[in-house]
């Protein structure tokens, strides 16, 4: 009869090794990165309102739990008090300050906004985007997203309109940009205003669109209304379903609210599918228009601030948390006010799985806000001034699992 074999040294070590490593594993797994402990958690992609921590790991969202073990955070962050929502997404912004004449950087901003993801709204056009893409987007720990203008040079000689040259509205050039950078690149943007566009009527929107068309399915186009050329019908009905209409509530003169009434045009065209857009900026939002708009049912699909060089210094304020408290103010409930700078805009990007949520496995981007109860005032970009009961406070962002200022990461770093 053979005996069984004795363990050697060598069986011995190995089992060992494989027993603490699989103890260490366990322990990896079981600890979070960063722990956002107390908020509540509004989430209205899953229809999510309560008390929850939040746990990331490896730049993602772990967990949503009631509670989750002190032990387990190497960091943590105490949002008692706060609401804790999917990381905002600012679907008009200018974030290229070394290409655009009124770009700025987004990481900048953050403390203003507690925004994660930015779409430059048409800085750079086929001549630059490149050192965008290279010099602005790769190096910022904000998430950046961008239309390319219809115009070579974007907007690098604002305030002269980039259309008044139609020569610029090059189709090929913008429609290769776009498809040679379709991971970051969304569309086409064009601004359809009279200061901008000369005596060139819609020959700038119809080029956008052929270049937007040129580049390959799926690609959008941005559309900036201020007092239009022409019939503003005329604009609303060459847009195409997923094109987006930003600055929709603009007062500046030819506007969607025409003698107390929403153009039919405005009404079809969100119907089909076209993305209403706030845009506020430092001329682009009016009360007067926003107020009837919302009462016979144009309600916007996305809330988005136009924050850049000029309009960050209007009495208007359009930075992110700040537009979205005056849609908060004008009846639209929390929950609405959050999907639409989280999920909506989100999904119109439609490039990252699980943006704009706080779903198990997206991408740990999260903002803090504080909901502040008291009197409060508005105004609009005509000087028309609101009053209002409750506004929303940026605390903090969190971009990737990495929070901008305290806790600080060891090693310090960002995707």
């Amino acid at each position: 009869m053979n005996e069984p074999k004795k363990p050697g040294r060598r069986g011995f070590l190995w089992r060992s090794g494989a027993l603490a490593a699989a103890t260490l594993t366990a322990f990896a797994e079981d600890k979070f990165d960063l722990v956002i402990r107390g908020g509540e958690v509004i989430d209205p992609s899953q229809g999510l309102r309560a008390r929850r921590d939040v746990g990331i790991r490896w730049g993602h969202i772990a967990a949503v739990e009631p509670a989750i073990d002190p032990a387990r955070a190497s960091q943590s962050i105490d949002a008692d008090g706060n609401l804790v929502v999917p990381g905002l997404v600012d679907l008009h912004a200018h974030v290229y300050p070394q290409g655009s004449a009124i770009g700025l950087p987004a990481d900048e901003l953050v403390p203003f906004t507690a925004t994660t993801t930015y779409v430059s709204a048409g800085d750079a056009g086929a001549g630059n985007f490149s050192a965008l893409r290279h010099y602005i987007i790769a190096q910022a720990r904000s998430r950046i997203f961008a239309f390319v203008h219809i115009s070579r040079i974007g907007l690098a000689g604002f305030p002269v309109g980039e259309m008044l040259n139609i020569d610029y509205a090059d189709v090929d050039a913008a429609a290769k940009t776009v498809a040679e950078n379709a991971d970051v690149a969304l569309g086409i943007k064009v601004r359809m205003s009279k200061n901008v566009v000369g005596t060139h009527g819609l020959e700038p929107l119809v080029r956008a669109i052929a270049a937007a068309e040129r580049a390959g399915s799926g690609f959008r186009v941005q559309c900036h209304i201020g007092d239009a050329p022409g019939e503003l019908s005329a604009v609303l009905d060459l847009l195409r379903p997923g094109d987006i209409l930003t600055h929709a509530y603009s007062g500046a003169g030819n506007n969607i609210v025409q003698d107390g009434k929403v153009l039919p045009a405005a009404t079809a065209a969100q119907r089909r599918g076209v993305v209403i857009d706030v845009g506020h900026g430092g001329g682009s939002f009016d009360y007067t228009v926003a107020e009837p708009a919302l009462a016979q049912g144009l309600v916007p699909d996305t809330i988005s601030s136009d924050i850049h060089a000029v309009s960050g210094n209007t009495p208007g304020q359009p930075y992110l948390p700040w537009v979205m408290s005056k849609f908060l103010n004008l009846g639209l409930d929390l929950e609405q006010v959050i999907a639409m700078a989280t999920i909506n805009p989100a999904r119109v990007i439609g490039r990252v799985e699980k943006l704009g949520t706080l779903q198990v496995g997206a991408p740990a981007d999260v903002s803090i806000l504080q909901l502040v109860e008291e009197p409060v005032a508005f105004v609009d970009t005509k000087g028309n001034r609101r009053h209002g009961t409750r506004w929303l406070k940026p605390v903090q962002a969190v971009r990737a699992g990495r929070p901008f200022g305290r806790p600080y990461p060891m090693p310090f770093a960002y995707p």
